[in-house]
């Protein structure tokens, strides 16, 4: 009885661990655009999955907190990540922090 408590505590933890994994490879062995896009998608799946109640080991504080930072977090990655070899949309998102 306590061996599937003890698998259910970790949720969909070994899931993004995996997924960040695998990010974290294409970006070293393949292409550091793709691997910054898979890094920053599995870490918004992890606010998804937060925000939806599997918590698991994903929970780190309030849940609200988890969220807001996870996705922010996710977000900030991917963009970077389309960013990173695009000097036409480097010069459009800084022309409109420019203004």
């Amino acid at each position: 009885m306590s061996d599937r408590v003890e698998r259910e505590s970790w949720g969909p933890y070994p899931l993004i661990l995996a997924g960040a994994v695998v990010g974290v490879l294409l970006i070293l062995f393949v292409d550091p655009r793709w691997g910054g896009f898979t890094l920053g998608a599995v870490i918004m799946v992890a606010a998804a999955l937060r925000f939806a109640g599997y918590a698991g080991q994903l929970s780190v504080r309030g849940k609200r907190a988890d969220v807001v930072t996870l996705s922010v977090f996710g977000f900030v990655v991917v963009l970077t990540s389309l960013l990173l070899y695009n000097q036409e949309l480097k010069e459009l998102i800084l022309s409109l922090f420019a203004r």
